[in-house]
């Protein structure tokens, strides 16, 4: 029996679906169950899978591994693979598929079923079971896995053991393209298949049972879950926004926002844009990247007042925006199918599904309707010029008072800046959550032909090494990440294999020796509920680990720069290089404490003295 990679599974199986063969033979119905949900999701678009080794889940793990379409990765940890299937999903265009054997094994998606839920990506999360008869009676490694990850997929099923019964193959293929469309609806997301298989795991070498795929190698069931907007909200979206020439984008991750849709819009009304890099929208000429601290001081924040915030997307990550623009006297949200990202609850009006078409549509009512006022625009403009020659000079070296305060460590401000300017255009940079996501936003210039992604739907920092593995390894143009030590030691797991998995890789490690973020929140100004001594052991968190030393054993080239200036080069050389890569860089915790506040005086003082 010969296998044949064109796309139809039909070709070297049955097309009878009579129970025995006519020779009496029983048929493998869990080789061709298997095999038919693969060959289904391929037609659909899945091009990635990660799996952690199990006995449970052989038939679709040998069924993946058989497919030469599909790039399987496989992970020693679950999470890590898990976390790897976002990361595909995320830098690719189709749901990629994550598979475990039963029990705890399947409980460690959790983390990564959970981030995607939150972050809209699909996922088909496959989890192998035991068939009913060895549930509830004590069988090793069996648990409850029904609805084990709650509301945080789109859909679940437990189709039970697949049987040689009339029309099986079809009921396979169904089965199969419903999970794609479920992943990748309205409201993308996660959905959960739970897989009871029976013994024999492996395939029997009896003959298969035809499952026939549409012709011309076509998904069995296609679905359109496009929303689009009509002239009634195109109307009364010019009437809200047309109405005023004081106002302001602000743009967060998820809005789905074409950077060219959004420079046409702010180009005929004449509006200033404040978007977070993981917006995708930082870039064009009315884009805004100091606003994190330029909104710290109460008299910008006044003057600066807008009369309308159209917010696209989530809130950015700033602490200051968010109450900011809540205070304004009129906000609508332009957002995706299913979000609702308005933590202040102060949105005025709300439209969510086809953000794009509906901005580009308001954009030609808007057009020789309105007569934008180039003082507003001008106003912050002129003070974004002077905030960012200010930020940089602080950045690019020591200041006049800023003696003494880095003391031969690199501000984590500089790096930031800098790991998003190196990447040469069509890179990918997946930045972690924590401070490394912060500085991003406070400290990046704007820029185009950067794709920035963030796990922010949880904004959790684990899984972070495999997701951004996943990434590179879903795209063909070079992928950096930039992370801090604690967020590579939670996922250091992701590290196994790295090396040996074709994918091109720059990690770029803020190594603080800690947890830097709890430094500049108020369990570092408590010593009285906290005390002092107990600060390091409960929220700083040392861990003296060599990180260099744990890449030399994980097979992956570490370096460890010693100066701002040498960062740059160093990435560019590490992107260049291939493969996986490691970049430590050191940093100080309260020193960096200190240098985020002197360059925040530094800049807000320069603005001040050219107004």
């Amino acid at each position: 029996m010969t296998e044949d990679r064109s796309g139809d599974v039909s070709s070297d199986v049955s097309s009878d679906v009579s129970s025995d063969t006519s020779d009496g033979m029983t048929r493998d119905v869990t080789t061709s169950f298997a095999r038919t949900l693969v060959d289904e999701w391929v037609r659909a678009g899945v091009r990635h899978a990660a799996l952690a080794p199990g006995s449970r889940s052989t038939p679709l793990a040998l069924a993946l591994a058989a497919d030469d379409r599909v790039e399987l990765a496989v992970f020693l940890d679950e999470r890590s693979a898990a976390f790897f299937a976002l990361g595909c999903s995320r830098g690719g265009d189709a749901p990629a598929v994550v598979l475990s054997t039963s029990g705890t094994a399947a409980v460690n998606f959790h983390p990564a079923v959970v981030e995607a839920h939150h972050s809209r990506v699909p996922m088909i999360v496959c989890t192998a079971d035991r068939p009913p008869e060895l549930r509830d009676v004590g069988a090793g490694q069996t648990i409850d896995q029904i609805h084990l990850y709650g509301r945080s997929v789109r859909w679940f099923s437990d189709p039970g053991p697949p049987a040689d019964t009339q029309g099986a193959g079809e009921q396979w293929r169904s089965f199969a393209a419903r999970a794609f469309v479920e992943a990748t609806g309205v409201v993308p997301g996660p959905v959960h298949l739970n897989l009871p298989l029976r013994e024999p795991l492996v395939p029997t070498g009896a003959p298969l049972i035809g499952a026939p795929g549409r012709p011309d190698g076509r998904p069995w069931t296609t679905a359109d879950t496009g929303i689009g907007h009509g002239a009634a909200a195109v109307d009364a979206l010019r009437d809200t926004l047309g109405a005023t020439t004081r106002g302001v984008v602000v743009a967060g991750w998820g809005s789905g926002v074409d950077p060219a849709t959004l420079e046409a819009f702010a180009g005929v009304v004449g509006w200033p844009v404040l978007a977070d890099p993981i917006s995708g929208l930082r870039s064009g000429p009315h884009a805004v990247s100091t606003y994190d601290t330029l909104l710290r001081s109460d008299v910008l924040a006044t003057t600066l007042a807008p009369d309308v915030v159209l917010q696209l997307g989530s809130v950015p990550t700033s602490k200051v925006v968010g109450p900011w623009m809540d205070r304004a006297p009129m906000r609508v949200l332009l957002g995706a199918a299913g979000s609702w990202p308005d933590p202040g609850h102060a949105a005025h009006a709300a439209h969510l599904g086809d953000a794009d078409g509906l901005l580009a549509r308001l954009t030609t009512s808007l057009a020789g309707a309105v007569a934008p006022d180039p003082r507003w625009l001008g106003q912050w403009l002129d003070v974004e010029r002077d905030a960012r020659e200010a930020l940089d000079a602080a950045l690019d070296g020591q200041p006049a008072g800023a003696d003494g305060l880095l003391d031969g460590a690199i501000f984590e401000g500089r790096i930031a800046r800098d790991v998003v300017a190196a990447p040469p255009d069509r890179s990918t940079l997946v930045v972690a959550s924590s401070m490394p996501v912060r500085d991003v936003e406070a400290f990046a210039v704007p820029r185009h032909g950067l794709r920035v992604i963030a796990n922010r739907g949880a904004n959790g920092i684990d899984g972070f090494v495999s997701t951004a593995l996943g990434v590179a390894a879903a795209t063909e143009a070079p992928t950096v990440a930039l992370l801090g030590d604690l967020c590579l030691l939670h996922d250091s797991n992701g590290l196994l294999r790295a090396a040996t998995r074709d994918v091109d890789l720059a990690l770029v490690v803020v190594d603080n020796d800690g947890g830097g973020i709890f430094s500049f929140l108020p369990q570092a100004d408590l010593p009285q509920a906290v005390e002092a001594r107990h600060f390091e052991n409960l929220f700083g968190t040392p861990h003296g680990i060599d990180l260099a030393g744990l890449a030399e054993l994980h097979g992956i080239p570490a370096e460890r720069v010693q100066s701002a200036d040498a960062l740059a080069p160093a990435l560019i050389e590490a992107i260049e290089s291939g493969g996986v890569r490691m970049i430590i860089v050191p940093s100080d915790r309260s020193t960096n404490v200190a240098m985020h506040e002197y360059v925040r005086d530094v800049v807000l003082e320069a603005v001040f003295r050219e107004r």
